[in-house]
């Protein structure tokens, strides 16, 4: 038995899920919906980084994903910058999800992971593998594919298919 099951309460689970979700993809979203039935609070945290060049502001972001994870009562968007150790445990969190499309996200992640434990040892990394649909969904291919003239839909929200569709429509001069 663990300690929680003794004392009678289990131990609440809140975990983040960052990245730059420039934009959100339908593959964000598939661990959006399977992470947020693991856990008790599922906060999807946004990077503010300022030295990439990002299509969409973090206003924009979160104001798409606020749109897209209303149907999860337990999900939340927040952003942050720095650590992000320290953001989860200003957040109260216990664990960090990320994703894994492939073996060479899996190395990137296991270094990143390992770095977060030395940090944080009480914050745990857990992986989900990306749904098979979504395994060759990544944000720069999507954004490439629509600034193209590509058909996008299925790939990501509609929202998000509209606001890329006009946000390249816009670059190109269009009214």
């Amino acid at each position: 038995m663990n300690d929680a099951s003794v004392a009678g309460t289990a131990k609440k689970i809140t975990a983040i899920y960052p990245g730059s979700f420039d934009p959100i993809t339908n593959g964000h979203l598939d661990l959006i919906a399977r992470g947020s039935r693991l856990v008790d609070r599922l906060i999807v945290a946004i990077l503010r980084n300022e030295a990439k060049q990002p299509l969409f502001s973090v206003e924009e972001r979160a104001a798409m994903l606020e749109e897209v994870v209303k149907p999860y009562a337990n999900v939340e968007v927040g952003t942050f910058h720095g650590l992000l150790v320290d953001y989860a445990s200003e957040r109260g969190a216990n664990m960090i999800l990320r994703g894994i499309r492939a073996i060479s996200d899996y190395e990137y992640e296991l270094q990143t992971a390992l770095m977060n434990r030395r940090l944080q040892p009480r914050i745990e990394t857990a992986f989900l593998m990306s749904g098979e649909a979504y395994s060759f969904i990544s944000s720069r291919l999507v954004k490439e594919v629509a600034k193209l003239g590509g058909n996008i839909s299925g790939l990501v929200p509609p929202l998000v298919e509209e606001r890329l569709r006009s946000r390249f429509f816009e670059r190109r001069g269009g009214a």
